[in-house]
C-alpha cells in the first residue's frame, strides 16, 4: 500500500498483480478492502489498482465537494502518479459507476473497458440548488456528530449492519481492526456525508456529459445487476431494479448486460467471480461455468435515451438495500 497526493489530498492506493491495468472503485462509504475477494481472481492477469476516494478508507479528508468530472480526473491523476500510462479497465461499483462512465467519456484514449457493478442509476437527475449551503450543512452535521463521539461509538456498527443488509447472505468479512480504524473516524463520516449530499449533483453532471462526450468506439461496456431473487415486495423491487439496469446498458450502446444471481448490492463480496469474469477474457479463465453468466445478454443501443417518469433512485435518504 502507498499514498499518492492528488489535488493536495493524500490518497491511499494499493497496486497488485501484473498485466493490463484494472482500476477498482467502490461505492459510497466503502473501502479498498471491500474488493479483497475479487483481487486474487484478477491479479494473475491484471495490474489491479484499488484506491480510497477522499474521506474514504485511509485517504485524507476531501478538500472539495465531489463531481463527475473531478472523479474522472482523479482516476487519471492517480494512474499518472503511479506511472501507469496505458489504457485501463475501470470497474465502478454503485455511485462509482458514475465515475467510471465519466472517466471513459473524458479520457477515451485511456479507457480499455468499463464494468458497472450494480451501478447507481439516475434517469432524470437535476442538480440541487445551493450546493455551497448543502456542503456547509453536511459539514455541520458531521462536526456535531463527531463532537458527541458518534463515529467511534456507531461507525463500525453501522458499517457492519449496512454490509449485512446489502448481501444475500453472510456478514461483513472485513477484519475488525480495519473497520474500527476507518469507520470509527470523523474523517470517514464527513466523507460519506459529503458524497451523499452531492449525489444528485454528480448524477445530473453525468447526464450532461453524456450529451457532450460519447463513449469511445470499440470499448467494451458491461453492466452487472444484482439479482437477489427475493419474493414478494422484495422481488418486485428486484425486477424493477433489473429493468433499470438493462435500460442503462441499452443507453450506453452495445453493452453487455448480466443479471448476477445470488448477489446483493455488494456484488464484490457475494459474487467476486462474476465481477472478475466481466473484466477478463475467456483465454484468461473468464468462462461461463458455475452460473456466472446468468441473464447475460447483449443489449441493443437505444435510439433515444429513455427518460422514465418514475422517480429515480436511490434518493438522498436511501435505505441500505441500495447503498451508493
Amino acid at each position: 500500500m502507498t499514498f499518492v497526493r492528488v489535488g493536495g489530498v493524500p490518497h491511499h492506493v494499493v497496486v497488485e498483480g501484473s498485466g493490463p491495468v484494472c482500476v477498482l472503485s467502490a461505492g459510497l462509504a466503502m473501502s479498498w478492502f471491500d474488493w479483497d475477494p475479487v483481487v486474487p481472481l484478477l491479479a494473475p492477469y491484471r495490474t489491479v489498482v484499488r484506491f480510497d476516494r477522499p474521506g474514504h478508507g485511509l485517504s485524507g479528508p476531501a478538500a472539495v465537494p465531489p463531481s463527475a468530472t473531478g472523479e474522472a480526473h482523479r482516476i487519471a491523476a492517480l494512474l499518472d502518479a503511479l506511472g501507469l500510462a496505458g489504457p485501463a479497465t475501470v470497474v465502478g461499483h454503485s455511485i462509482a459507476g458514475f465515475h467510471a462512465e465519466a472517466f471513459a467519456r473524458l479520457h477515451p484514449a485511456r479507457t480499455s473497458g468499463i464494468v458497472l457493478v450494480d451501478s447507481s442509476v439516475e434517469e432524470d437527475a437535476r442538480a440541487p440548488v445551493a450546493p455551497a449551503v448543502r456542503t456547509a450543512v453536511a459539514h455541520g452535521v458531521g462536526t456535531a456528530l463527531s463532537a458527541v463521539g458518534a463515529p467511534a461509538a456507531l461507525g463500525p456498527l453501522t458499517r457492519r449492519a449496512v454490509v449485512r443488509l446489502s448481501r444475500t447472505g453472510g456478514g461483513d468479512p472485513a477484519p475488525a481492526p480495519l473497520v474500527r480504524r476507518c469507520y470509527g473516524t470523523a474523517r470517514v463520516l464527513q466523507g460519506a456525508l459529503l458524497e451523499n449530499t452531492h449525489y444528485r449533483a454528480v448524477a445530473a453532471e453525468l447526464l450532461a456529459l453524456r450529451g457532450r462526450f460519447p463513449l469511445p468506439d470499440g470499448v467494451p461496456v458491461t453492466v452487472l445487476a444484482a439479482d437477489a431473487g427475493r419474493g414478494g415486495l422484495g422481488g418486485r423491487f428486484t425486477r424493477r431494479w433489473l429493468e433499470r439496469q438493462r435500460a442503462l446498458a441499452r443507453l450506453l450502446g452495445d453493452a453487455r448486460f448480466a443479471a448476477v444471481g445470488g448477489s446483493g448490492h455488494l456484488m464484490m463480496l457475494d459474487r467476486p467471480d462474476a465481477v472478475a469474469r466481466a473484466v477478463l477474457t475467456p483465454e484468461e479463465g473468464a468462462g461461463e461455468e458455475e452460473g456466472a453468466g446468468e441473464g447475460a445478454e447483449r443489449v441493443s443501443p437505444a435510439r433515444t435515451p429513455a427518460r422514465p417518469t418514475t422517480r429515480s433512485g436511490p434518493p438522498a435518504d436511501a435505505g441500505p438495500d441500495r447503498p451508493r
